[in-house]
């Protein structure tokens, strides 16, 4: 690989460098030491030169020439994004998606001897910023027209992203010998009758080599002792064929039961040579949405084989920028913390990408629904050529890809397309140009229809029933989907009990990575809120000013940036804890919840638990806590008891109002019986929820190892013991046992163990206790430090934040 064109510096313009494919102009060059990590303090403004910058790879191809009844096929399954093929010096043709993947035939191109292929790669930007005048600039977010280009629209930047533009062959390449017929697509459909019966659809469509055209060939669906033949005749080119399976065993999301996968198998043959193969798994069930009118408005309920689903789910961005580095592993470490997080879904977020197979395999077999969004994000887009037709090719292709997999649960239009359009004075700036509108209502359903029938489709995040939203507000909490930004964008967490959506797929709260990933990413001198590499990784417009709104609604100013870090990262829990609370006590008006994000790119300040280095910050805590099965939450004078398990939960609940010394000053036992996929709200008694002195007591509940409390006044207003723990060290296997014991009410404990291990993983987080209580936290460490595991920097909580003001 080497620079083609652009305002490349000198070192990297002279110089080629070994081309990793897949892989990008970005890893190649960090691999040859040729410029800093984009990802470390304010490297990624020195980069900027990317954007206009031109690329070619090359290589050489040594193959034997095509016989007279053979096809060969040059395969890209993925180029990012402008580029134009070369083979054998002649131009293959020109691309300018992503998304999609591309095939050219090259057997009349074969020759004895090494043949020269290269791709050259021109500037996204330039590109975009050229139909962009043709079409018509459209309104979007930030300045650069990723809307008038098909390239995942965070790699010009976002809110929470970098703005590193890349460019290279981000797929495999491959060449493919084939002859006579070939399948082009396989598409199984799989779903579940209300009977057990299973019932397999399969389609597949076939491309003819040259001499292959006037044959017969059959296409052979095997799946286990079941086997059926789809027969082509002369001329036809697709076919399908069902296969019942009764007493099929149903796939389940997690929490619900288990999630066999089926093994299925097509073969295509011409007489009795084997021709082409195709292998996948699927799994047994159906999914439905419930959008039935009621007194309300309208439900949106996922339904899982007859069962309505709370969806406890996380947004899910790339796991990294730089996307060639992402593979099993990584996607595999990155789903089971949604999964430890008791997470039941994933939305793949519009300014993405269509993930990879292993995403998706990974899902089927941990049982987390996929909620897919079609690429499009906060902008308007032009339904014109030659967007209109890479639109259609990018979605008919990765709908027929994605059709075997059961963890696929929705397909979704686009991210606050629809929403923007209503809201955010788009319509002067349009005058009456297409918008996008055509592909919510009109393409992506048709496509669908066509190809995969079998799962719903919502056209856009936010979104109402019906196509006119000057009817039903897009963003209306009766019907259809919501996100709620004005908490953090203008107001505070509290915000949320203004709403009761029905389902919510956007929500959440700001805070900076993790002190280990600071470390690594920032300068000891950046370790200051206004410093401009700690500016560049944070993203968001005025988003140190919203977090620090944010810690003065409820939180002392803290004394320095160390306290500020902890403040900011607890109020993120708590925001997290109480709006998760807030709908999953408001079910079965509200069924969904979908926290804004899972995860990070790179290491940054954002509304990710977990940030870019795969390091749980304390809001994670909050919300494997806030989605357990199980959950206890306070609402106004009301003890809400949520049992979204599939037993009833029966137990006596004891409720005390307690003094931050330890006396009770009232108490109550309530027995509680709360059906499976219920919810319970218990009224409680006013000498509980009215406090003798607000500033120095707690309400308390506890059941079965659950706790909920709440505090009568402000953090800055209550009479915290500044220093109410001690802590007990004891190795254990794997690290070691911090056994903590408050001598005062202690709130929001926490061990920030990786501020003296950045491998350190602690099995808790975020506890309150009362005097006298203990809590032991498991640290997984290989530090021999064992005392500072108790250092005042690291054993937090709330009351210290009062010591520190």
């Amino acid at each position: 690989m080497r620079a083609a064109g652009g305002p490349v510096p000198a070192g990297i313009a002279d110089e080629p460098v070994p081309a990793s494919v897949p892989g990008t102009v970005h890893t190649d060059l960090l691999d040859a030491e040729l410029i800093p990590d984009p990802y470390l303090g304010e490297n990624e403004a020195d980069l900027v030169w990317f954007h206009r910058a031109a690329w070619l790879y090359s290589t050489t191809v040594t193959v034997a020439p095509a016989a007279d009844d053979e096809r060969v096929d040059l395969v890209f399954e993925g180029l990012d994004t402008i580029a134009a093929i070369e083979f054998g010096g002649v131009e293959l043709g020109r691309t300018a998606n992503m998304h999609r993947s591309y095939r050219f035939d090259v057997r009349d191109r074969l020759r004895d001897g090494a043949i020269p292929l290269s791709v050259r790669f021109d500037s996204a930007l330039d590109y975009a910023e050229d139909l962009q005048k043709v079409l018509g600039e459209r309104p979007r977010p930030y300045p650069h027209p990723f809307n008038a280009i098909r390239k995942m629209a965070c790699s010009f930047g976002w809110d929470w992203g970098p703005d590193l533009q890349t460019a290279g062959i981000w797929k495999p390449v491959r060449l493919e010998r084939w002859r006579v017929a070939r399948l082009a697509s396989v598409r199984p459909l799989a779903t579940l009758d209300p009977d057990g019966t299973g019932r397999l659809v399969v389609h597949v469509d076939v491309e003819h080599a040259r001499l292959g055209a006037d044959r017969e060939v059959v296409a052979e669906v095997r799946l286990g002792e079941h086997v059926s033949q789809i027969r082509l005749r002369e001329g036809e080119t697709s076919g399908m064929t069902e296969i019942l399976v009764p007493d099929a065993p149903a796939w389940w999301p997690i929490g619900y039961g288990a999630q066999p996968l089926v093994d299925v198998g097509v073969t295509l043959r011409d007489d009795d040579e084997e021709l082409d193969a195709f292998h996948t798994r699927v799994g047994f069930r159906t999914i439905t949405l419930d959008e039935t009118p009621d007194e309300i408005g309208s439900a949106f309920t996922l339904v899982v084989n007859g069962r309505p689903i709370f969806v406890r789910g996380l947004n899910w961005i790339p796991e990294d920028h730089l996307l060639t580095r992402l593979n099993r592993d990584v996607y595999a470490a990155a789903i089971q913390r949604a999964a430890d997080a008791n997470t039941n879904l994933l939305r793949v977020w519009g300014g993405g990408i269509y993930e990879s197979d292993d995403f998706y395999d990974l899902c089927d077999e941990r049982g987390i629904l996929v909620w897919q969004d079609f690429p499009l994000a906060c902008a308007a887009y032009a339904e014109e050529e030659p967007l209109r037709s890479e639109f259609l090719a990018e979605a008919r292709e990765n709908i027929g890809r994605l059709t075997p997999h059961p963890s696929l649960a929705v397909w979704n239009g686009g991210n606050e397309n629809i929403w923007g359009h209503e809201d955010w004075d788009w319509k002067p700036q349009l005058n009456g140009q297409t918008w996008g509108a055509g592909y919510y209502y009109e393409l992506f359903p048709a496509l669908l229809a066509e190809l995969d029938p079998t799962r719903p489709y919502h056209p856009g995040s936010p979104s109402s029933p019906g196509h006119d939203p000057e009817v039903i507000h897009p963003n209306d909490d009766r019907y259809g989907t919501r996100h709620e930004w004005e908490a953090w964008n203008r107001q505070d967490y509290t915000y949320h009990a203004n709403f009761v959506p029905r389902f919510c797929s956007e929500f959440g709260w700001q805070a900076p990575a993790t002190w280990s990933t600071l470390r690594e990413s920032l300068a000891p001198e950046d370790f200051d809120q206004e410093s401009p590499a700690f500016l560049l990784h944070q993203k968001a417009e005025g988003g140190n000013d919203k977090l620090n709104a944010g810690i003065a609604h409820h939180l002392p100013a803290p004394s320095g940036f160390e306290d500020w870090h902890w403040a900011a990262q607890l109020n993120q829990a708590r925001a997290t804890a109480y709006a998760i609370g807030h709908l999953r006590g408001h079910a079965p008006r509200t069924m969904g919840s979908i926290l804004w994000q899972l995860n990070d790119c790179w290491p940054v300040t954002s509304w990710a638990v977990v940030d870019g280095a795969g390091r749980l910050k304390p809001a994670w805590y909050a919300l494997r806590r806030s989605y357990a099965p199980r959950l206890l939450h306070f609402r106004d004078d009301s003890l809400v008891v949520v049992n979204d398990s599939p037993e009833a939960w029966r137990g006596t609940a004891r409720l005390r109002r307690a003094g931050f010394s330890g006396e009770v000053a009232a108490e109550q036992s309530v027995d509680v019986e709360v059906a499976a996929r219920s919810i319970s709200v218990i009224a409680l008694d006013a000498e509980l929820t009215t406090p003798g002195d607000a500033t120095r007591e707690v309400l308390v509940a506890d059941l079965d190892g659950l706790r909920a409390t709440r505090l009568f006044a402000e953090d800055f207003d209550l009479a915290y013991d500044p220093a109410p723990v001690t802590a007990d060290i004891s190795p254990a296997e794997g690290g070691y046992s911090i056994t903590v014991t408050a001598t005062s009410f202690a709130r929001d404990v926490a061990v920030l163990a990786d501020k003296i291990d950045p491998d350190a993983y602690v099995d808790d987080m975020l506890v309150d206790l009362l005097p006298g209580e203990s809590h032991t936290f498991g640290v997984r460490t290989t530090s021999a430090d064992k005392r500072a595991f108790g250092g005042p920097a690291v054993l937090r909580s709330a009351n210290t934040l009062v010591a520190g003001a």
